[in-house]
Formats: structure tokens, sequence, C-alpha cells
């Protein structure tokens, strides 16, 4: 591990980091089929050579792009993730040191290689993507020292073993911090029975809405019923997120339904659900009883996300977000349960 500078930090996030690769061509094609598990597929000509538009690298990864989005807004931020002793996870080292992160808890591994993502951009801005999961899905207790995390939160994402959860909820409440989860698929598999206790512990807890109804057995169309269930379980906030149609959000008294900022462009959706995510707990920290500016900021920062190419170019910064009228206007409802 690299040195450690900060001994209490705001927030520390945990999960994966991964170099990504952006491919845009206007050859790639979108066919409807039932046969396919999203209903589309993106097709290529077999045996043909395709020119490309454009191709772009960046560094990707929930946790470190949780961690600059705490960073732009102004926080002292750290990323806990593994990564292959490799040149890709030196550019993953590289861009968050850029962004003043501190990379002291990064994990470097020398037989596994960084993790990797081609994205297949279509005109639209759908994507299809080949994932080497590698290193980053690796992290493992031996490479956590509890006594070293230190912060006023801890901000989870991604396929984290529970072992390893449970180290960081364990020493959130030693040290009276603050965690918010955003559950992998894996995870969320587990169901209540398997993520109960977990949730007990959690202060946040952020899933698309299709997430919060298989964990709970509730249907998906059903919200208010998803947040009674899940009420039972923790007492902290639950955010649902429902895709470009917006988010409820659920405090345990009140329910709040917004939509989401028009976007100007759709570049790319990668990083959208991270860039929401970190948005809204960015600023709960800096105002942990305003759930309508958490909204509006997860809201904003995810829209500029998907204006851009990569999941941290259009992460937006503390003036971005507060000085521009833009994300001034959302409309949000607010009833007490």
């Amino acid at each position: 591990m690299n040195g450690i500078i900060c001994l209490m930090f705001d927030v520390i996030t945990i999960g994966t980091a991964t170099r990504d690769a952006f491919v845009r061509s206007r050859e790639f094609k979108t066919v409807s089929s039932p046969e396919f598990p999203t209903g589309e597929a993106m097709c290529l000509p077999a045996g043909a050579k395709i020119d490309v538009d454009d191709i772009v690298f960046a560094t990707g990864g929930g946790a470190t792009n949780a961690a600059v989005t705490f960073a732009r807004q102004g926080f002292q931020a750290a990323t806990v993730c593994k990564i292959g002793h490799d040149i890709s996870g030196r550019e993953v080292l590289s861009n968050l040191k850029s962004e003043c992160i501190s990379t002291g808890f990064a994990v470097e591994d020398e037989k596994l290689k960084t993790a990797y993502a081609i994205l297949i951009l279509s005109s639209s801005g759908e994507r299809t993507v080949l994932v080497y999961r590698g290193a980053s899905e690796d992290i493992k207790v031996s490479d956590i020292n509890p006594r070293t995390l230190n912060a006023r939160w801890f901000y989870v994402v991604g396929s984290l073993p529970l072992d390893v959860l449970r180290i960081v909820l364990d020493k959130s409440q030693e040290i009276k911090a603050k965690v918010a989860l955003n559950p992998s698929r894996s995870q969320i598999k587990l169901g209540l029975k398997g993520l109960g206790e977990v949730l007990k512990k959690l202060d946040v807890v952020i899933m698309n809405r299709e997430e919060g109804a298989y964990l709970t057995g509730v249907d998906f169309k059903r919200e208010e019923k998803i947040f009674s269930v899940l009420d039972e379980y923790m007492k902290g906030i639950v955010v649902l997120t429902d895709g470009p149609k917006g988010v409820w959000v659920s405090d345990g008294q009140n329910i709040y339904k917004a939509g989401i900022f028009k976007e100007r462009q759709v570049a790319d959706r990668t990083g959208a659900g991270d860039a929401f995510g970190s948005g809204f707990v960015s600023s709960l920290i800096s105002n942990p009883n305003d759930i309508e500016r958490a909204i509006k900021l997860a809201s904003a920062n995810a829209t500029s996300v998907v204006e851009s190419i990569g999941a941290k170019t259009g992460i937006l910064t503390k003036d971005n977000f507060e000085n521009d009228t833009r994300w001034k206007d959302l409309r949000i409802e607010n009833r007490i349960k």
C-alpha cells in the first residue's frame, strides 16, 4: 500500500476500479429481438473490419467514480480498491492522485490484472460492455487494515464479499461513522435473509427499483410497499432510482419523488448510477437533513455525466452545482408516509 497522509477522511469509498476503453462507430447496429435478455442487441458483421469514429481511454469502477464526486465536492476522500501491477493499474492510481484522492488503501496484486472494460457505444449513447473483472473483485479480508480505516462516511459499491463488508460495518460502529451501500447484483440475490443484518447497520442504501423489488419480493410497481418492507430492517434512507423516470426516496417518515434534469445530449450512460449515488451522499455529508438538496445534486451529477464519454468527465464540482442556474429547479414531491 502507498503511504496514507490523512488520519481522518471525510469519506472512504470501497469497491471496484477499472481501466475503460470506449469505442464508438456509426456502423454499430442495434437489433430488437425477444431472444436477447434486454430485448435489444448490438450487432457486428462477423469477419468484417469496421471503421471506428472515436476511441476514448479512461478509468472507471464504482469506488473510483464515487471518490471523484466526493473530491470535487470538496471532501477529503480515499479509495479502497484492488488493481494489478500493470500499466492499467498505474493509470487508475494516477487519475485518483490527479483528483487529490488518497491511494494509500489501494492494493496491487502481483498475479491478477487490473479490471478492464471495453464499451461499445451506439450513436444513441446506449452501450454493450465487455468486462474483465480481474483484481477488482478480489478484495479479501487480508487486504483491509481496520485500524487505518478512519472516516466520517464509508461509501461501498460493487461485489464486496460479505466478510469484508462486515469489517467496514464493524469499524463504522466503532468510530460512529455512517455507511452508504450501493449493493451489487450478487448481494441483492442474497435477499433479505442474507442481507438483512447488513441493512440494519446502514445509513443509506441506493439501488434501482427492480433491485428493490427483487430484494424484498415485492412487485416493482409498489414502491411504497418496498419502502415499508425495508423500513423494518433499517433506520436510514432508502433510495430507489428509476432510470429516466427519476427517483423515489424514503427517510422512514417521508417519501420523496422526483424526475431528472433534462440532458442536453446523451453521449454515454456509463457511470450515471455511481454519479447519482455519490452525489446524493455528498449532499448528505454537508447537509444531513436536506433530502431535496441531495436529490438535486444526485440528479444533476448523473445528468452531467451522461453528456460526456467516460464515467468521470462530467462529474460536477461544488461550484458547478451551486452556481449553475441549470441545476436550481427540479420538481420534487414530498408526502408523509
